[in-house]
């Protein structure tokens, strides 16, 4: 059976949904700019950094944010795509606490960390306290090659995209191909689960 969405039926869907990103860098700037665009109407997004030059060869920022933190850069831009949506950001480190706080109330949650200690305290923290609540997850984003590779993990509400091995170094940078295809993965999962599919 074939799926043919009319954009405004799937605006109507989305429109009340609220999805939570945690990290607002390569992964968490693009998923929200597609989720934005595909007419998700609520965002709680949060994150500590500032945007710098060297984010802007991989995450959705413009040069004339830099410096500005993340959160409200990236809460600007979703809505200059839709003025009609809610962003609530939060200039935060999250930690366990935080993250329960944060987003006990989200329809799915987002992991868009860099750090792997972060990776594997979102996970524990959903599954400990927020078990109800789908995650959607990225790891092996780095370089250019294992394109190929890139696929869906899951286990229970856990979906994890990336090739799974492509660790960040000097000679394995982010870089905005590989980046974006698994941030857009993501975000397709994420607009696959909110319309039940």
């Amino acid at each position: 059976m074939t799926y043919c969405f009319n954009y405004k039926i799937l605006e109507e869907k989305l429109k009340n949904k609220t999805v939570g990103i945690a990290g607002c860098g390569g992964l968490g700037s693009n998923c929200a700019v597609s989720l934005a665009r595909s007419g998700v109407g609520n965002f709680i997004i949060a994150d500590f950094d500032v945007v710098s030059k060297s984010n802007l060869n991989r995450q959705y920022y413009f040069l004339d944010q830099i410096g500005q933190k993340k959160c409200f850069a990236l809460k600007e831009i979703i809505l200059k795509i839709n003025p009609n949506c809610s962003v609530i950001a939060y200039d935060v480190v999250l930690n366990k606490e935080k993250i329960i706080e944060i987003y006990k109330n989200v329809d799915v949650l987002v992991e868009a960390f860099d750090e792997s200690f972060m990776k594997q305290a979102i996970l524990e923290t959903k599954l400990e306290h927020l078990p109800h609540i789908p995650l959607v997850m990225g790891n092996g984003v780095a370089g250019i090659f294992n394109i190929n590779n890139i696929k869906e993990t899951s286990f229970d509400n856990v979906y994890i995209f990336g090739d799974g091995i492509s660790e960040v170094s000097e000679n394995n940078p982010c870089l905005a191909p590989k980046v974006s295809i698994v941030a857009n993965m993501q975000a397709n999962k994420v607009i696959e689960l909110l319309l039940n599919l």
